[in-house]
């Protein structure tokens, strides 16, 4: 057995057990499960232990910066099924926040440093939410789209 995303028809099951909080977004590679922002970690845990699913593997987490919101994007895979998962939660400009997963994956850690530094998105229960990249005294946040970069017109 390869591994492989997850189907539509699974997704829609998946997205029913959690409803009305999620929705299925696309299909096939870039098929999502989309979820409100306060079920994240609840649909994450019970991802990750429930005998299932086993999606204990969390191979990336990243956001994207829309015009109307921000969306978190975390790629899980599990071993057990060898499938992939694709989760995404939004949250409004103005909150630009969302809770860590650092209570189920440590390893986000310097993954959630690198959206806050880049992206200006906190991560409410990160123990230690800094910069990693740029320096201490760099203002702003160059992958926001209303980031204006310093220095010279060509």
């Amino acid at each position: 057995m390869t591994k492989q995303m997850m189907t539509k028809d699974e997704l829609t099951e998946l997205a029913a057990r959690f409803a009305p909080a999620t929705e299925v977004n696309g299909e096939g590679v870039s098929g999502a499960l989309v979820i409100a922002k306060d079920r994240l970690l609840e649909l994450l845990r019970w991802l990750k232990e429930d005998a299932d699913y086993q999606f204990t593997l969390l191979s990336n987490e990243t956001a994207v910066d829309y015009p109307e919101y921000f969306e978190l994007v975390c790629h899980l895979y599990s071993c057990h099924r060898r499938q992939m998962l694709t989760v995404k939660a939004r949250c409004s400009k103005e909150e630009a926040a969302f809770p860590s997963l650092m209570p189920l994956w440590p390893g986000a850690n310097f993954q959630e440093r690198e959206i806050y530094d880049l992206l200006g998105l906190t991560f409410t229960g990160h123990p230690q939410l800094k910069r990693i990249l740029l320096p201490a005294e760099f203002t702003g946040h160059p992958l926001r789209k209303d980031f204006k970069a310093a220095g010279q017109e060509v």
